[in-house]
């Protein structure tokens, strides 16, 4: 399911989301992928997370008491994020090891 919605993204994009993609699931190794909401997404009793191409970013969906968990960390390193949604531009450098650190967290406070 999460590679065909990796394939059908953009070629350019497909690396980028084939790498989060790794990342989330050697993070939650026993949850269910599916799509929900047209998204990517990690399910263990309940969604943990969700991740989506957009035209500017890459956007990941922790829920939002994870995302006020990193908001000092996300605000210094200048990401944009909202209560539901924090956006890494495809400009910079994807920060994997803060995405293992928002996974486990959700992890924590998303699973069962």
């Amino acid at each position: 399911m999460i590679s065909t919605y990796i394939l059908e993204q953009k070629a350019e994009l497909r690396p980028l989301l084939t790498t989060v993609y790794q990342t989330l699931k050697a993070q939650l190794p026993d949850a269910q992928e599916k799509i929900s909401y047209g998204m990517p997404t990690f399910w263990q009793g309940r969604n943990i997370i969700h991740f989506a191409a957009h035209k500017k970013h890459l956007g990941i969906y922790p829920g939002p008491l994870v995302i006020e968990h990193f908001s000092n960390q996300l605000t210094s390193a200048g990401y944009h994020y909202t209560k539901g949604a924090i956006q890494f531009p495809y400009n910079k450098e994807l920060p994997l090891e803060l995405i293992k650190e928002i996974t486990r967290e959700a992890l924590k406070e998303n699973g069962n």
